[in-house]
């Protein structure tokens, strides 16, 4: 018995919050349509089409990269719906799993009340399943796939596997080079394949061949493996009354984050990425993905919860509500988002060094005076240099949307190398030609006459330090957002290097040059 949940990858990225819901949406994997929702498929856009196509056709398409890991993560809790219901279950591919379906009929009453029950299972949940079952694995898988709808249920009778397969295209196999070969030699259907001698099969395409051979016929030779269930790695601390206080929360997770972080231990592993969800009781939820630099102790768990609590005025989704608590708490729970190997963690003999004095100084600096006590730099994009910078408290991971817009075209932007030093805020300085007069540019973006002079404070003007001007090049327009009256930005990019050797990236504005960076 195989159960197939359409879309999958789709359906992960809707319940990780990364795609909306009821609106055409679609997964792309190497610039083409790996998935996509059934409001996407009503514009024309079916798997296998290119992104830019795809839009074309689906002006309003929201998309998202593929995630094996999200899909893999996503589909952990409708594996443990299904055992309640029938163990022994095998993941042959994320959103695709196999059983045995004769101990699940016997206990159930029939193949069909077996297959209802894992059909319960996905409505449970909110989720489409297709289910299938046939004499092998790869027949039940296209079974399921056969199914619509509204037939959600379609069970091959025993020994006809190899007649529902006849008419299925060779493409079915999943093996690209094999059906191309069959093709070319005239052979299109699975009932083609399979009128051929198996000896013959065998001569020609090898072992891989045979088994091949063996699917379209319906004797798929492979076995359902129950994979071992994982062990539960959560920790749910629940309050009773419910506390309203940090300071008594914080105290009372202490042993339950010890708890936590031993069993993870116990299993081999060490906890990267912490989801603390909160409940309070009036039923609102907090959940927030905690990142580390190392792996999570039972302090740093202690001090996620606590500073999940605090108001975040920064961030006022971040934290329980913009003001902090505004009801008790009952419930604490502590999910490992992402686990490793505790074998890569180990600590040298005698410690690590800098590195490890770093981490627990800095650590501890954030207990004492708050998670955004300490801010580590990271690249965004933008065409402005100080719209690049981003800073995150140290031990949360980047933004993904920040690595997105990073790794985008920014026509405009300077290129590689970037400036060592970017000013916070552009500091005024003068730019003049040989006659001491500002520099200045035509309509059509051209200077007016070239620079000679540099001074790098442009408090006093009238006694400003002068640097001569040994080379410069520009300018470059920049044009930003010219559609937006508040945000417009209309400004002449400049780079040179003065007397002294210092390299400055410069801008204009109006009639006023500013000092975006300086190159060390």
């Amino acid at each position: 018995m195989v159960a197939w949940f359409p879309d999958w990858p789709l359906v992960a990225a809707r319940l990780a919050d990364e795609l909306p819901a009821g609106v055409p949406a679609a997964v792309i994997s190497q610039g083409r349509v790996a998935a996509c929702s059934a409001e996407a498929r009503a514009e024309g856009v079916v798997r296998g089409l290119r992104l830019r196509e795809a839009q074309t056709r689906c002006t309003s398409l929201a998309v998202c990269p593929a995630d094996p890991l999200r899909d893999a993560r996503e589909f952990e809790p409708v594996l443990a719906s299904l055992e309640e219901r029938s163990p022994g279950v095998e993941v042959l591919r994320p959103g695709l799993c196999a059983t045995r379906v004769r101990g699940a009929a016997r206990y159930y009453g029939s193949e069909e009340s077996a297959a209802g029950a894992v059909l319960d299972a996905a409505d449970s949940l909110g989720i489409e399943a297709r289910v299938g079952i046939a004499d092998s694995v790869f027949a039940a898988v296209q079974a399921a796939r056969s199914t619509t709808e509204s037939v959600a249920l379609l069970v091959l009778p025993p020994s006809t596997s190899r007649d529902f397969l006849a008419p299925f295209p060779v493409e079915a196999l999943e093996q690209p080079k094999l059906a191309s070969l069959l093709k070319r030699l005239g052979i299109h259907t699975l009932g083609d394949f399979t009128r051929l001698p198996l000896s013959d099969v065998r001569a020609r395409f090898g072992d891989a061949g045979a088994l091949a051979h063996a699917m379209a016929g319906g004797e798929d030779p492979k076995t359902v493996v129950p994979r071992v269930p994982p062990r539960k790695l959560d920790r749910q601390v629940d309050f009773e009354p419910g506390l309203d206080r940090i300071d008594q929360i914080a105290f009372q997770l202490r042993a339950p984050a010890g708890e936590f972080i031993a069993a993870l231990q116990d299993a081999g592993l060490v906890c990267t990425e912490l989801k603390v969800a909160l409940l309070d009781d009036s039923g609102a939820r907090s959940e927030r993905l905690w990142g580390h630099p190392r792996h999570f102790t039972a302090n740093d768990v202690v001090d996620r919860v606590r500073w999940q609590l605090q108001p975040r005025s920064a961030d006022p989704s971040g934290g329980f509500g913009a003001g902090g608590i505004t009801s008790a708490i009952i419930r604490v729970e502590l999910i490992p988002g992402r686990v490793e190997s505790i074998t890569g963690h180990g600590q040298a003999l005698f410690g690590e060094g800098a590195e490890e004095k770093i981490h627990h100084g800095l650590s501890r600096l954030q207990s004492m005076l708050g998670q955004e006590a300490v801010l580590v730099p990271a690249v965004s994009g933008g065409r402005v240099l100080n719209e690049r910078r981003l800073l995150t408290p140290w031990g949360d991971p980047v933004p993904r949307e920040a690595a997105v817009q990073a790794a985008r075209p920014w026509p405009g932007s300077i290129p590689d190398p970037q400036p060592a030093t970017v000013f916070a805020s552009p500091v005024p300085v003068l730019l003049l030609d040989a006659d001491g007069e500002t520099v200045r540019t035509d309509q059509r973006g051209t200077l007016v006459a070239p620079p000679a002079w540099f001074c790098p404070d442009a408090g006093n003007e009238s006694n400003a330090p002068r640097r001569p001007v040994a080379e410069w090049t520009g300018p470059w327009p920049l044009r930003q957002r010219w559609w937006d009256e508040g945000r417009r930005r209309h400004a002449e990019r400049f780079q040179i290097v003065d007397g002294d050797g210092d390299a400055w990236l410069l801008l204009l504005t109006g009639d006023r040059w500013w000092a975006e960076a300086r190159y060390d």
